[in-house]
């Protein structure tokens, strides 16, 4: 390759990377668009952030970074963001307390916004001329570290909205189509054998999701689909939340600390949930949401089957499209999924995040990064389980199948839910 062809690509991949920068940074304020400042401020428990929070911490990555260390003539916009806006980079200086952050009125939501235009314009300039090699994959890093904030954006404030006897709307429910038979459930028999599993070299992947290497797998069958709200509905109702037999101790020991008796935001009568759109009726053949881990787990040993490892789910998306409901979509609730012939997977991406029996561990070979990047996800390998295929909340751009995903067993609050196993093909 020539000279000027080489400029050329080069050339093509920043223009690629800046509008790629844009339309990311733009989606994000569209989440918070229509959302009052006071909207914007709560924090309903520790673990969810205000939307302000996370208008403005997806902000300091930028700024804290990239900018900061590239772009020598860059001024910050408040050099006291620089902490107040930390959310674990101990490298960088220290975190303002986690469970504050709702109490944070000042900067307020116009300034944080004002914020965001500032580093924007910067980032593009510095993406138009000559940098580092690194800038790009720290930008891109950046890039799908916001999408994860969407997502977190509309968990979080559905959890305080919920809390609300107003019963706040945040978006009007689309209009609704004919809901899809659900089917019987079939089962997709994979057969023993050595698989490949983990992110290629080539392309963005999280740290977490390499290197790439070989898992010896036994016979197993996998459902061709989500396990549906009727049918976690007669988990319910056979008594399940009052048998200790059907769940993990620590489940149990939470169960009854919490007084859980059914999914997070569904009515006492289990049928109605309250969702972004509202309270919703329960669509009988939709996908189950809003399950711990250990709700998963003990419905799938009431059912007779199991979860599947994070190997075994991975090995049976390989290569199957990137189909499914998405946030692109508008359609904030899970959709029930079309039968077809054959036992093919089916919602293998989008609606619901699926737990599996897997701990969040490294890969064989794993090494965190140097720096204040490492610590994005190396150090929470421990006390967590990983789920896999995005969900509702999820841009369909930010997911693979080797995406992993994880939280602690006893999470509900983000958009969850299950598929089924079995030993044996």
């Amino acid at each position: 390759m020539n000279a000027n062809a080489q400029r050329a690509d080069a050339a093509l991949a920043v223009v690629s990377l800046a509008q790629r920068f844009a339309a990311v940074r733009s989606f994000t304020e569209s989440l918070a668009a229509g959302l009052s400042p006071e909207d914007c401020q709560i924090q309903s428990m520790e673990a969810a952030s205000p939307v302000k929070w996370h208008l403005a911490h997806t902000t300091w990555f930028f700024e804290t970074l990239v900018l900061t260390p590239h772009a020598p003539r860059y001024e910050a916009f408040n050099p006291a963001f620089r902490d107040l806006f930390n959310s674990y980079y101990n490298h960088v200086g220290v975190p303002f307390t986690r469970r504050f952050r709702g109490f944070l009125s000042r900067p307020s939501l116009h300034e944080v916004l004002a914020w965001r235009k500032h580093v924007n314009g910067a980032l593009l300039a510095l993406l138009e001329k000559d940098h580092a090699a690194e800038v790009d994959a720290l930008v891109e890093l950046g890039l799908n570290h916001e999408q994860q904030h969407q997502e977190l954006i509309l968990t979080d404030l559905l959890h305080a909205f919920s809390h609300n006897p107003l019963t706040p709307v945040y978006r009007p429910a689309p209009a609704a189509n004919a809901p899809a038979g659900r089917g019987s459930l079939r089962w997709k028999a994979c057969q023993e054998g050595i698989v490949t599993i983990g992110a290629a070299d080539d392309g963005f992947a999280f740290d977490n999701e390499r290197p790439r290497h070989r898992e010896l797998l036994a016979s197993y069958a996998l459902a061709d689909r989500l396990v549906t709200n009727a049918e976690y509905r007669e988990f319910v109702e056979s008594g399940a939340y009052r048998k200790p037999t059907l769940w993990l101790s620590d489940g149990w020991a939470t169960v009854q600390a919490e007084g859980w008796e059914r999914p997070l935001y569904w009515s006492a009568d289990l049928r109605r949930a309250f969702t972004l759109h509202g309270t919703q009726p329960l669509l009988d053949n939709a996908p189950v949401c809003h399950l711990s881990y250990y709700e998963a787990d003990a419905f799938a040993r009431w059912a007779g089957a199991r979860l599947p490892t994070e190997a075994e789910w991975e090995h049976a998306a390989a290569g199957l499209p990137m189909e499914g409901h998405f946030v692109d979509s508008g359609v904030l609730v899970p959709t029930p999924c079309a039968a077809v012939a054959g036992d093919a997977p089916r919602q293998m991406f989008g609606d619901v995040w699926e737990w599996t029996q897997s701990a969040y561990g490294a890969y064989p070979g794993y090494r965190a990064p140097d720096g204040a990047v490492g610590e994005y996800n190396g150090k929470f390998m421990c006390n967590q389980l990983v789920l896999r295929g995005g969900s509702l909340a999820s841009s369909q751009d930010h997911l693979r199948a080797s995406y992993r995903n994880f939280f602690p067993a006893s999470a509900r609050w983000q958009f969850s839910g299950l598929r089924l196993a079995k030993d044996g093909a």
